[in-house]
């Protein structure tokens, strides 16, 4: 009788539990559905909302840039005139911006003339004389003459980008695109050997290196300056899908005569 009362005795903690053990996994009621299908919810609702967000940001940041940009031009050319309107009692917001082009305009129609070219010329060497000013100013011209084709109207002698280059650089298999800029003899013993001198943009168009490469191991493509400029302003992005080098172009436009004859 003794056995039996112990085989049947069950423990006060199961006993206020109905006799279930909440350890038991088999024993313990399921899970609910709902939880996990609110988690999954919540994930997907989140990663769309992130996803459109970056959107947003990756159209509005170009756009962004460009009108502040464009502001803070408006506003630092505006503010060469303005002043002086002001003075006069007119209070017209664009008033001095539209003055200041009006202004590069006519000092350009100035200088392209005979008068002109010659108060440049001798501005430009009472410049020339100055100790610390003639350096930066030297450089810059030579940065706008290469940008800008029309200012060699100005000075004929200003040394400017003459073609576009590729050159293998800085392993076997990689080339990189330049400008050259002169020529130069290499005078050697076993014969003399002309070589260009190739600027290599690294900072856009205001720092690079310098390279004396062999003319004959130059690629010519047939670009023109101002398509290089925009290659390398760009980043490569205007880049077009097949360059060629001007021998292939001038070889093939002289076979189409003869392809008509036939």
């Amino acid at each position: 009788m003794a056995e039996e009362k112990e085989s049947t005795s069950i423990p006060l903690s199961q006993a206020e539990n109905g006799g279930e053990d909440p350890e038991d996994p088999v024993k313990s009621p399921p899970t609910s559905s709902a939880s996990s299908t609110r988690q999954a919810c919540c994930y997907v609702l989140q990663s769309w909302i992130s996803k459109k967000f970056m959107t947003g940001c990756v159209v509005l940041f170009p756009v962004a840039v460009t009108f502040f940009i464009t502001w803070w031009f408006v506003q630092f050319v505006d503010g060469f005139f303005s002043p002086l309107y002001e003075h006069l009692g007119f209070d017209i917001f664009g008033l001095g911006f539209i003055t200041s082009l009006v202004f590069v305009f006519l000092v350009g129609v100035f200088v392209s003339s005979w008068l002109g070219s010659t108060v440049f010329w001798v501005g430009e060497w009472f410049i020339k004389r100055m100790p610390f000013v003639r350096h930066l100013y030297s450089a810059s011209k030579q940065i706008s003459a290469a940008i800008s084709p029309g200012y060699l109207l100005i000075n004929q002698n200003t040394t400017a980008f003459k073609e576009v280059a590729i050159i293998r650089h800085p392993r076997v298999g990689e080339y990189a695109f330049g400008f050259i800029t002169s020529t130069v003899t290499l005078q050697k013993d076993n014969g003399d050997e002309e070589l260009c001198s190739v600027f290599v943009p690294t900072n856009h168009l205001y720092i690079g290196d310098i390279f004396l490469v062999s003319s004959k191991e130059i690629i010519r493509p047939n670009l023109s300056i101002r398509e290089g400029i925009e290659i390398i302003v760009s980043g490569g992005m205007t880049m077009p899908q097949v360059i060629s080098p001007i021998e292939r172009v001038a070889r093939q436009g002289e076979r189409i005569p003869l392809n008509r004859i036939m």
